[in-house]
């Protein structure tokens, strides 16, 4: 099931570009930036409160609080430096760019999380950045 689930987050994270175009005309990133955080912090709590997860809160460990601001942190930031370059950037330029958090996401998966990695994998990542450098180039 996870691949359909990417692919899924794929067709959505595409939509999200051409739609945040559109929605950060006229305003700021940042103004564009808390309007969709709050529209997904609603999203994301009517899930856990609708699919009866509510009691797994109280299993959040420490741990688990740190890391998720942490990448709370990283998420904000990101959407931030996303808005700005919509701002005035082509959807076409910007999000390719944008992707290349994919090969960034596989080199610190294998240096910090000392995931194993394949050559197809590896292959994958350098194409990714080649393809990113042929489309802004």
């Amino acid at each position: 099931m996870w691949k359909y689930y990417a692919l899924l987050s794929a067709l959505f994270a595409a939509a999200t570009s051409i739609l945040a175009k559109v929605g950060v005309k006229g305003i700021s990133g940042n103004v564009a930036t808390a309007v969709r955080t709050v529209v997904i912090l609603f999203i994301a709590w009517g899930i856990v409160l609708f699919s009866g997860q509510m009691k797994e809160v109280k299993d959040v460990s420490r741990t688990n609080l740190i890391f998720l601001v942490l990448s709370g942190i990283a998420t904000g930031l990101s959407w931030i430096f996303y808005f700005k370059a919509l701002e005035t950037g082509d959807v076409s330029k910007v999000a390719p760019i944008d992707k290349l958090s994919v090969a960034i996401a596989i080199g610190l998966s294998i240096l910090i999380l000392k995931e194993p990695v394949d050559l197809k994998t590896i292959l994958g990542a350098l194409m990714i950045v080649g393809g990113t450098i042929v489309i802004i180039w």
